[in-house]
């Protein structure tokens, strides 16, 4: 079997019932938590959940969704994807997560990043002007909690610390951390330079594309004297029996969720000849459980990752079509990549 872990990830979707009907926000995240229950029994590897604070997203306390998911699974690795550093507290971020950690029996992780969406920047009083000091500033407090130690920092975005001791430890003596990373060379080399594992999202055109960026990644390690660290990404997907369902399922879907943030970053609809491009060759993972596993595998070599996580929320999506997925990625997907890795 290879060594590579393969995870799911879900914004939490507002998604509709049979009857084409909006849940609501309380729905989705209980059936959030059934998603990740049924990933842990399938032998998925991790699970994450996004966070928003926007209306057609359910989830904006990722740990409190992910703590109501440890109380009832047993192995998973249980994460976001990603949380909004920028807009948080970084003390109050690791407080959260490193309790995660202990309730789940040392099954945390987090990955931090800037996050899609700006909503949260008004909403907790941020400036959008700071956008890129907030980041940096922040993720540079993260990094410094990571070690467990007393921490002594300062900065322009937030009051200083001195000798600061953060509660409570984890087990292991370290959160299990990753950056986000959208593809940009400086965040790139920012995630090495802070000796931080990389989750590279690849939301659009060909994975193969993203080859510099992780052959970026693992020079600036080597020369800023870091040691090898996994890499990952995070693409979106949708597995059903066959390849023309998954297509027909997803599609209406895939364009009601493209379009309604399309609207507001002036962007075309989307059509079905561009879903069919994405889906043949681009980064949407769609098909029956040998054409998702075949498109993985070709991933994982391309780019040599130790991690694969697939986005199986799109847009209303229904949660019974969700869970199903969530089956099919667990029994068939994942051992059908074990092998064709394995016969390299």
């Amino acid at each position: 079997m290879s060594t590579v872990s393969f995870g799911l990830d879900t914004f939490g979707d507002v998604t509709v019932d049979e009857h084409g009907q909006r849940l609501s926000h309380a729905q989705v995240l209980r059936n959030t938590v059934e998603q990740a229950v049924l990933a842990d029994s399938v032998g998925v590897d991790a699970f994450g959940v996004g966070e928003h604070h926007r209306d057609d997203y359910a989830v904006s306390a990722p740990e409190i969704v992910l703590a109501a998911a440890a109380a009832r699974t047993e192995r998973i690795l249980l994460g976001t994807a990603v949380t909004v550093l920028s807009s948080d507290d970084p003390v109050r971020v690791f407080e959260k997560f490193a309790t995660l950690d202990a309730v789940s029996s040392g099954r945390a992780e987090i990955t931090l990043g800037r996050g899609s969406f700006t909503e949260s920047f008004p909403l907790f009083g941020f400036d959008l002007a700071d956008y890129e000091a907030l980041f940096e500033e922040k993720l540079d407090l993260f990094n410094a909690l990571l070690s467990e130690t007393p921490v002594s920092w300062s900065g322009r975005t937030r009051a200083p610390l001195v000798d600061a001791d953060v509660y409570p430890k984890t087990e292991s003596g370290r959160l299990s951390a990753w950056i986000g990373v959208g593809g940009s060379p400086e965040s790139v080399v920012r995630a090495a330079r802070y000796g931080i594992p990389m989750m590279l999202a690849i939301i659009g055109g060909e994975p193969a594309r993203f080859a510099p960026y992780a052959d970026l990644y693992r020079r600036a390690l080597t020369e800023l004297g870091q040691e090898a660290l996994p890499l990952g990404v995070h693409s979106p997907g949708f597995v059903a029996d066959t390849d023309a369902e998954a297509r027909e399922l997803l599609f209406p879907h895939f364009k009601a969720n493209r379009d309604r943030i399309g609207r507001e970053r002036g962007w075309a609809p989307a059509t079905r000849e561009g879903f069919e491009a994405e889906a043949d060759h681009g980064a949407l993972f769609v098909g029956s459980p040998e054409t998702v596993a075949t498109r993985i595998a070709d991933t994982v070599r391309t780019l040599g990752l130790s991690r694969f996580d697939l986005k199986y929320s799109n847009g209303p999506l229904p949660h019974d079509q969700l869970m199903r997925t969530i089956e099919l990625y667990g029994r068939e997907v994942i051992p059908r990549v074990h092998q064709l890795l394995s016969d390299d």
